[in-house]
């Protein structure tokens, strides 16, 4: 057997080494070979071609939108299948976003239940609901019977109740038992985005049963990687690696080859604390048990990206001073709703702001030059605590940090705000104070005691908003609230009211009183 060393294609030049010489005097097995690397050389352009259309730009991202469109819509049937096997359903969902209600049900009437049910399953929860509010009950049953319980009972629990309850009458008697558990779970806890199709084999069974139940059952099943032993009262006792089953001897069995040391969840658990079990052990799938220990279902890591996701847009919105997801389609009035308690809150706050600023009235009357830096002050303060409160949310995601360890972070961040304040301090008296002696008309002395001032109350207000950065969020973590509701706008409005204090505190007291200085 001749082995090729090395072959590279330069042009339309074919390099070749070879051990052997006489190779190079069989011309019929030189042409095949050169075709061979032509092949090469064809799919290298293809892969050249798809790299090209992944970085093309938005304006090439909207054209090729428009055709995937109008080839869902106008291309023939045979076209229209390559595509529906070649694109990933969420593309094509994606797509079906700016269809109509019309083109909706057109595009529907091209394709088989079984790729619609794999495309429904990934389109968004509005357009879920839009494309079944225009089938038939029969019609949505059909699709229904290729898709997965827990997408099922997603989509039935957003629907209108008299509609989902025909829906429900008219399945089967098993599925709909196991839709309607799924349904008595809340939305986020992990019941609610648990899958209760699995593969549960008994123990007793010897790896060779065990794989003909995995060939029975896998394909109805969302993992097949991990499959989880029970008893015979189903309740669960190990798992086992599809990798282990395959390399085990026949007659062994499942019991002696499965890890019985398992990280499991309860059904009221919420979803947060899910994902970060499955986080930190890298878990495939995570089984959810009963009080008894059955298995009832069992959570998949596409379902924890999901909650990430999912925690993470609702994180950035109440850091943002709004309570509840908002969607950019919604009604103007929902909108309202959802962000007039914030601002309610942070109202009131900035009115106890003002009112204090309104206390300090002789500083202002004695040296207005001192309304000049307030907002200084106040920004860099806030500036601080929403880092500080950045770094606190952060850090309280990992579930191994004890009460220690949360003092230490509050004290690090008030180091980190004094040091920074220091830092900003002395840029601020020396800046400050040259422009009050050159612009302002003052005196070297008064310059650079009204720059210290103000010096002094940005060390002392950055320190103190550092510690209410990161103090407020662990205070609601302690007290069961969201630490995402410690919200930037809340962290900013507090600090200014602290900013507000040590500014003009320290002004009335070391300029005004001390230092006797006016205008």
């Amino acid at each position: 057997m001749n082995r090729y060393l090395f072959f590279g294609v330069v042009g339309k030049e074919v390099l070749y080494m070879t051990e052997n010489r006489e190779m190079l005097g069989n011309k019929d097995e030189m042409l095949e070979e050169i075709r061979d690397v032509e092949k090469v050389a064809e799919a290298d352009d293809e892969i050249t071609d798809l790299v090209d259309a992944i970085t093309a730009d938005e304006e090439e991202l909207e054209e090729a939108k428009v055709d995937l469109k109008d080839t869902l819509l106008g291309a023939d049937e045979q076209e229209l299948n390559e595509v529906i096997e070649s694109v990933y359903a969420i593309d094509i969902a994606i797509a079906l976003e700016g269809f109509t209600d019309d083109e909706l049900l057109r595009f529907y009437g091209r394709i088989d239940d079984e790729h619609m049910a794999a495309i429904l399953e990934q389109m968004d929860e509005d357009l879920q609901q839009r494309f079944v509010g225009l089938l038939g009950y029969r019609k949505i049953i059909s699709v229904f019977a290729f898709m997965s319980n827990d997408d099922i009972a997603d989509i039935v629990g957003d629907m209108p109740t008299n509609r989902a309850k025909i829906i429900m009458k008219m399945m089967k008697d098993r599925d709909t038992v196991q839709i309607e558990t799924l349904l008595n779970y809340e939305d986020d806890s992990a019941g609610g985005i648990m899958t209760t199709e699995y593969l549960a084999i008994d123990g007793n069974l010897t790896i060779e049963k065990t794989l003909d139940k995995i060939k029975e059952i896998g394909p109805k099943t969302e993992v097949i990687e991990t499959i989880f032993v029970v008893d015979s009262s189903k309740k669960l006792i190990g798992t086992a690696d599809l990798r282990d089953i395959l390399i085990a001897k026949d007659s062994e069995k499942l019991s002696d080859i499965m890890d019985d040391n398992m990280i499991t969840v309860t059904p009221d658990v919420d979803q947060e604390e899910v994902a970060s079990l499955v986080s930190k052990y890298d878990l495939k799938a995570i089984p959810v048990i009963n009080r008894k220990g059955g298995l009832i279902g069992i959570i998949t890591v596409d379902d924890i990206i999901d909650v990430l996701v999912e925690e993470q847009e609702e994180d950035l919105i109440r850091m943002g001073g709004s309570t509840e997801t908002e969607n950019i389609d919604e009604p103007v009035k929902d909108s309202v709703k959802k962000r007039l308690p914030w601002l309610a809150i942070l109202l009131v706050l900035s009115m106890l702001v003002s009112s204090v600023v309104g206390r300090f009235e002789v500083v202002l009357a004695v040296l207005p030059l001192a309304m000049a830096f307030q907002s200084l002050v106040l920004d860099m303060a806030g500036n601080v605590g929403t880092q500080s409160l950045a770094v606190t949310i952060r850090a309280l995601t990992d579930d191994s940090l004890t009460i220690s360890d949360k003092v230490k972070l509050v004290f690090k961040e008030m180091r980190v705000g004094l040091l920074n304040g220091l830092v900003m301090g002395l840029i601020t008296f020396i800046g400050i104070g040259a422009y009050i002696y050159f612009f302002k008309t003052h005196d070297i002395k008064s310059a650079f005691a009204i720059s210290a001032c103000i010096g002094m109350a940005l060390v002392v207000a950055m320190m103190i908003s550092s510690f209410m950065g990161s103090g407020i969020p662990l205070m609601f973590e302690k007290i069961g609230i969201d630490p995402a509701v410690a919200s930037g706008p809340l962290i900013t409005t507090v600090n200014d009211l602290v900013a507000v204090v040590c500014y003009y505190g320290l002004i009335w007291v070391l300029l005004i009183d001390v230092m006797k200085i006016t205008i």
